[in-house]
């Protein structure tokens, strides 16, 4: 077994204890009606636009989400929250520094023993999510399910959703698929960006993720036989058939769509088996990007 399947096998676990940590930390993720910014680089970033688009939408207050190296600096937040699985990544420690002294910063990470634990102002450490792959599967979603069983949007439910798509076969067909397109609304834009890259890392595969209702807008042109279209939660009224009389398969997310993450992740592991390929020694990337002055 590849340290990424065994990594991503371990998530229904990291994602109980990550919910049972949450009510503890209320005050130092963000507080009601704070305008709150979220960070990350790569997977951080995705998990950033989840959540972002779940605090809004929850009536929590203003949020937005950027990756760590376009930060707006010219605006004004309440909080900074940053997501950062090694604590290194250049980006992310430089806009933390900058920012130091001037707004409250919080960083979520897997390791305490780097840089992040001394510029920002607090840090919440998920180590028992931490991960020898390169390739993020398990501390992303851990801190995302810390994030939402902050917002009160966690359930048992979730977990239960997660064991299923650990134990369900993938869709028949789909692994042969040489083209793939995730779709979200609303909070799981951000979890169809994810499942995206997940392929292009482990499986070289050609992925594309767009908000829903946009891929009628011209997308959906690519769409054929041996392609295949994904939906994370529920699809806009009419998608389906229309994709589905491409000659495309269609695969609707029928469980919650950060349980849906996990068959994305498996389906990655899966077309790297399928190509000979080694998902945890992805083509030109390393675990953290860390860049030379």
């Amino acid at each position: 077994m590849t340290h990424v399947e065994d990594e991503l096998n371990s998530q229904p676990e990291c994602w109980t204890r990550a919910a049972s940590e949450a009510a503890g930390l209320g005050g130092v993720l963000s507080g009601p009606g704070e305008r709150v910014a979220v960070v990350g680089c790569g997977t951080s970033y995705f998990m950033a636009q989840a959540f972002a688009a779940l605090r809004e939408g929850s009536g929590r207050g203003e949020t937005d989400a950027f990756a760590a190296s376009e930060f707006p600096h010219g605006r004004s937040y309440d909080r900074v929250l940053a997501l950062t699985r090694s604590g290194t990544t250049t980006e992310v420690l430089d806009l933390l520094g900058r920012l130091r002294g001037r707004t409250h910063t919080v960083a979520i990470t897997a390791d305490p023993d780097t840089p992040v634990m001394a510029v920002a102002d607090e840090v919440v450490v998920l180590d028992y999510a931490d991960e020898r792959s390169v390739v993020q599967t398990r501390f992303a979603t851990t801190a995302l399910t810390l994030l939402r069983a902050h917002l009160g949007l966690h359930t048992d439910a979730v977990v239960a959703d997660a064991r299923t798509a650990l134990a369900a076969e993938l869709p028949e067909g789909l692994v042969e698929c040489g083209q793939f397109t995730f779709l979200g609304r609303g909070w799981t834009v951000g979890l169809a960006n994810e499942a995206g890259l997940k392929m292009r890392e482990a499986s070289l595969s050609w992925t594309e993720a767009y908000p829903a209702m946009e891929y009628r807008h011209g997308p959906i042109s690519i769409t054929t036989g041996g392609t295949a279209t994904w939906m994370f939660g529920e699809a806009p009224d009419g998608l389906a058939e229309q994709v589905r009389s491409t000659g495309g398969l269609w695969i609707e997310g029928r469980l919650d769509p950060l349980a849906e993450l996990i068959r994305a992740q498996r389906l990655a592991v899966a077309v790297a088996a399928a190509r000979g390929l080694d998902p945890d020694r992805p083509r030109h990337l390393t675990r953290s990007v860390i860049l030379a002055p």
